[in-house]
This record gives C-alpha cells, sequence and structure tokens, in this order.
C-alpha cells in the first residue's frame, strides 16, 4: 500500500509537536560546509543561485528548501554532508531572493512555482549530469510534488523525497491562525514582510499595499504573492498550487514523509492512499512535528530520523 506507518518514534524528552518542529531550528548545530557557488541568469531576466559541493562523478541531489528558507536551514548542511558521506554530488538551489540578495524582479517565488525547477533541472541536465534525486522540504516539498504530477514519465530526475509538505495551502493558513501554531505564522510573516521591503527598497513596487498591516498568510497571498505572480487572489493561488491534487500524476519513486501532528497543517489535510499513484510512498508517523523527527534517548544525543531515513531511501531505491 502506498500509505504505511512510520517507523519514526520521538524522543522522550521532546514531546508534542511543538518541541519536536523548534528544538532542530534553535539547538541543531549547521555544519561548515566547503561548497561552490554559481548564479544561473534565468530568461526573464532574474537569477537563481546554486551552492555545489561533493565530488563530481557522484549520482546527483538537488535539495529544496521551504519558505524563506535557505541554507541556513537546520536540515540543509545537514543533509547536504550526509548526502555527501553517502557519494553524493549535492546541489542546492535558493530560490528567488533566499540566498542573502533580493532578485531583480517584483516577482518572487511561491508554492506553485515550477518553471524555475524546470529551468535548473535541465540546466543541471546539461552542465553537470543527469539529476539522480530531487528532495524538497515544506514548501520546497511542495513544489517538488507539484512539479512531478505535472511532469509524469518526463520529470528528469530517477526518484524524489518530499518531507513535512503542505498539500492544501488553504488549511495550511487556517492551521497557522490557530493555538500555539500562531508563533511560526508570526516568524514567517515578519521574514516575509522583511524580504518585501528590503527587495522593493531597490526597485519600484507595482503594488499599492501596506505590508505591516497583513496578519495572516491569506492576506499576505491575497495582497502580494497572488497579484505579482498572476493569481485572481489567495483563493485562486491556494487552488492550483496545491500539490495534494497532483500526486495522483507521479510517476518517479516519491517518497514522502510527513507526521500526523504537523503543527502548519490539518491531519485530514493528509491524502488518503487512492490519490496516490503507485509510485508513492507516503510514510505516516503519528509524532515528529513540522520537519522535526527528533529521536534520540539524550538531549545530548539527538538523532534526526528523516535525514536517515532520506539518505537510506535514496540508497538503496
Amino acid at each position: 500500500m502506498p500509505v504505511v506507518t512510520s517507523a519514526f518514534r520521538p524522543a522522550w524528552w521532546l514531546p508534542g509537536p511543538h518541541l519536536q518542529t523548534l528544538w532542530p531550528t534553535l539547538f541543531r548545530p549547521r555544519p561548515g560546509l566547503t561548497l561552490q557557488t554559481r548564479r544561473l541568469d534565468l530568461p526573464d531576466g532574474d537569477f537563481l543561485d546554486l551552492a555545489l559541493g561533493g565530488e563530481a562523478g557522484g549520482p546527483l541531489a538537488l535539495v529544496l528548501h521551504g519558505l524563506e528558507g535557505s541554507l541556513e536551514s537546520h536540515y540543509a548542511g545537514n543533509l547536504l554532508a550526509a548526502l555527501v558521506d553517502a557519494g553524493f554530488r549535492t546541489v542546492f538551489l535558493h530560490f528567488r531572493g533566499c540566498s542573502g540578495e533580493p532578485n531583480r524582479l517584483p516577482r518572487s517565488y511561491h508554492s506553485g512555482e515550477t518553471g524555475d525547477l524546470q529551468f535548473v533541472v535541465d540546466w543541471l541536465s546539461e552542465n553537470l549530469s543527469p539529476v539522480d534525486t530531487v528532495i524538497g522540504f515544506s514548501l520546497g516539498g511542495n513544489v517538488l510534488l507539484k512539479w512531478l504530477g505535472e511532469q509524469g514519465e518526463a520529470a528528469a530526475t530517477r526518484r524524489a523525497v518530499a518531507v513535512s509538505v503542505p498539500f492544501v495551502l488553504a488549511d495550511a493558513d487556517r492551521r497557522l491562525r490557530r493555538g500555539l501554531s500562531r508563533i511560526y505564522l508570526r516568524h514567517l510573516l515578519d521574514r516575509l514582510k522583511r524580504s518585501y521591503r528590503e527587495k522593493f527598497a531597490r526597485i519600484p513596487s507595482p503594488l499599492n499595499v501596506d505590508v505591516e498591516r497583513l496578519r495572516t498568510f491569506h492576506d499576505f497571498d491575497e495582497h502580494v504573492t497572488a497579484p505579482l505572480h498572476g493569481f485572481a487572489g489567495a483563493d485562486d493561488y491556494y487552488a492550483r498550487s496545491s500539490s495534494r491534487q497532483f500526486l495522483h500524476g507521479i510517476r518517479k519513486p516519491t517518497l514522502i514523509l510527513h507526521a500526523r501532528d504537523d503543527p502548519f497543517m490539518f491531519p485530514h489535510s493528509i491524502p488518503d492512499a487512492d490519490e496516490l499513484s503507485p509510485a508513492v510512498t507516503l510514510e505516516v508517523s503519528e509524532h515528529g512535528g513540522h520537519v522535526g523527527f527528533v529521536g534520540g534517548r539524550w538531549p545530548w544525543r539527538p538523532e534526526y530520523w528523516a535525514e536517515k531515513r532520506i539518505v537510506e531511501w535514496v540508497t538503496r531505491n
């Protein structure tokens, strides 16, 4: 069956979704990495920044970050290091404006933007090597699954892994307005507002909006994301960009890791088995939070299960 029970068991000292989510963000060390940077100029005049690691000749793994993520995200450098240790050549894609420098155009990136991913996959295939694996976290996982479903057999990768995906964007908007999940909403919304201010301090904004008055993702997507990217509004953006509707079209072997207690989503947002193509395996754990999945017997020896599971799966399939 494509929906299976995950083997993950949370650390007893990190009970609940919020401790699972926050611990690695706050306390996990980021490794020192030796990476090469490469800027790709896009046909529309914008750019994307890549970070490349590992030895030439190994299978190539492309990693996609979450909303307002970067190499500083707790999962990023650690996964890259683990993949290099496993013999992979790695490429980390910064979405537009996420590499520390605002992008050139008013438009940016969003949960349904698959054109930039396709451009990078094509460039890698032509200039480095065919892409063996694509791995996406959160928003990056949504982008990945949507791209895989759109492309079907033509998706230019052997396999894929997606972690803590917001399968239904409207559900994510509603969930993040509730309870303690509002701490993530405030943090991410502050990051989005800061990115908006920094970019439009350099170039004129086509929008007449005071971003400081926006209080929810729906507000931001209604007044910023949608008009900048050609959607009729936030609801149109959510309807067209959510990955759940594309899962049946995936034809490349794909592993999805998700926790039922993910504080970014509702349990009912998780796809049912009949929505998945035979190429997809969805591993669901009862606990794990959002891109958390922290195990281990003692706080001074935490185990980051998702990273180990990813490396295990991509080296055996």
